[in-house]
Formats: C-alpha cells, sequence, structure tokens
C-alpha cells in the first residue's frame, strides 16, 4: 500500500501562516465567480489556480476545495484573500424565501417521471 501523497508545499505556507479568512462569508456552498478583468499578476500559483477555476463559472467553496485538492480551511483563506483583492466576487446561496416550494418541486419530478 502506497502512502499518501503530501502536498509539495506545507499548507502554512500556502495560505502565509493564517489560519483563518480576513473575512467569515464562506460556507462549503457559497458561490464564487472571478471578475472577468482580474489580472493574475502578483498573485501566488494557488491563486491563481482558483482564478483559472473560476473564470469558467460560478463554483462552490467545496468544488474549489475539491479542485484544489485542498482542505476548505485553507481554501476559504485564498477565497477570501483574492476577494479582498478584488479578483473573486462572493455570492451566497439562495435563501429559504427565494427556492422553489417543496410541492412546486414534486411537481416537476411527477412531470419528468411522466415523459420517460
Amino acid at each position: 500500500m502506497r502512502p499518501p501523497k503530501r502536498p509539495l508545499v506545507r499548507l502554512h505556507v500556502v495560505t502565509g501562516g493564517r489560519a483563518h479568512p480576513s473575512r467569515n462569508v464562506f460556507d462549503l456552498v457559497t458561490l464564487v465567480t472571478a471578475v472577468p478583468t482580474a489580472t493574475t499578476t502578483g498573485i501566488t500559483p494557488e491563486q491563481r489556480r482558483v482564478l483559472e477555476l473560476c473564470r469558467g463559472g460560478p463554483l462552490s467553496v467545496a468544488e474549489v476545495a475539491g479542485h484544489l485538492q485542498l482542505p476548505v480551511s485553507v481554501t476559504k483563506v485564498l477565497l477570501s484573500d483574492l476577494v479582498d483583492s478584488g479578483h473573486l466576487v462572493v455570492r451566497s446561496p439562495a435563501s429559504s424565501s427565494q427556492r422553489p416550494s417543496v410541492g412546486l418541486l414534486q411537481e416537476v419530478l411527477d412531470g419528468l417521471r411522466a415523459r420517460l
């Protein structure tokens, strides 16, 4: 059995030694999107990778962490730095008042099943 792969760079180096993001607006389903005019000059390789990922459209914090193969806590620090520098914008998930009702979703599901 192989030992688990270790990252080439220690995680505390990736975050500049910080354990917490500068802003506490991220949960697992918070969506982040790259600002179209954001440049990659002056950012770390990890931040550049996040920016490239988010240029393809909105991604959740969990998705970004999965693509980077980094812990969510480290990913949140990277994301908060990119939001602070104006490279990313954050969109919170829809509130319960904006979501469709369970009844409506059930009707859609029933309609799809009837067509299959």
